[in-house]
């Protein structure tokens, strides 16, 4: 018996990174997964890695700033799964690292975009959905960011975390009783492409500022993602985990 035996999960940004690393996690313990992103060459290659391991999977481009894009890749998944019984809401967008007055207005666009309406946008229609299946499970993608900007040059990422967490304690709130648990995570310092594109110059450096003295992996969010989506996680609502190494502890 698997956590997910037969249950349908959603991923966004699913082509890389912690979204990878979460399908395929959903995927080992039984949930049939959509990997939607961007790019659908990193799609399929997520797709072809988790039935390489036995588990069911199909791949859906989307970008989640087109609100047309999202609400067809509800209905996608829906068709093709029958229902949504797991989110998990990846896709994001870190502005390369530059001082608040140095940032160009078109990043701020972009970067409120991807990370605040492409989580509303799913959020939405992803809630219409399982409000007409019974309930479900929505896992959000935050950052230490939103709570404490750890270094400056990321403020528009950091605010736009900080609205991610608002929206899911809202969200979370608006429907509990409905039997749609809604929570988030919040990672620290996690090598991913995102991370390793956002200007850091000296990574030893940074790991050696965490409690555990070493960056994170995908793999550790991925499973903060499984646990929360579980039903040994069935009384928490409108938390946002840290998943830091304990970087907000310090």
């Amino acid at each position: 018996m698997t956590l997910f035996d037969g249950r349908a999960a959603l991923i966004t940004g699913g082509g890389s990174g912690i979204g990878r690393a979460t399908a395929l996690a959903l995927a080992e313990q039984g949930a049939r997964v959509v990997v939607a992103g961007r790019r659908a060459s990193l799609c399929e290659e997520t797709v072809g890695l988790i039935r390489a391991a036995g588990g069911e999977a199909v791949a859906k481009p989307t970008d989640v700033t087109v609100p047309a894009e999202v609400a067809a890749l509800v209905r996608f998944t829906v068709h093709t799964l029958g229902r949504i019984d797991i989110a998990f809401n990846n896709a994001g967008y870190q502005e390369r690292r530059a001082l608040l007055a140095e940032q160009p207005e078109e990043i701020f666009e972009t970067v409120f975009a991807t990370n605040v309406r492409g989580i509303y946008l799913c959020m939405k229609n992803e809630i219409a959905r399982m409000l007409e299946t019974g309930g479900g499970v929505i896992v959000n993608n935050a950052s230490v960011s939103g709570i404490r900007n750890p270094n400056p040059g990321l403020a528009l990422y950091s605010a736009s975390k900080s609205a991610v967490i608002s929206l899911t304690r809202s969200a979370a709130m608006e429907y509990a009783a409905k039997n749609i648990r809604i929570n988030a995570v919040a990672p620290g310092r996690v090598v991913t492409a995102m991370m390793l594109h956002s200007g850091i110059d000296d990574m030893a450096k940074v790991a050696a500022g965490l409690p555990l003295k070493r960056m994170g992996q995908a793999e550790e969010v991925a499973r903060a993602v499984v646990w929360l989506a579980s039903d040994a996680a069935s009384f928490v609502v409108g938390q946002t985990l840290g998943v830091d190494g304990g970087f907000l502890a310090q």
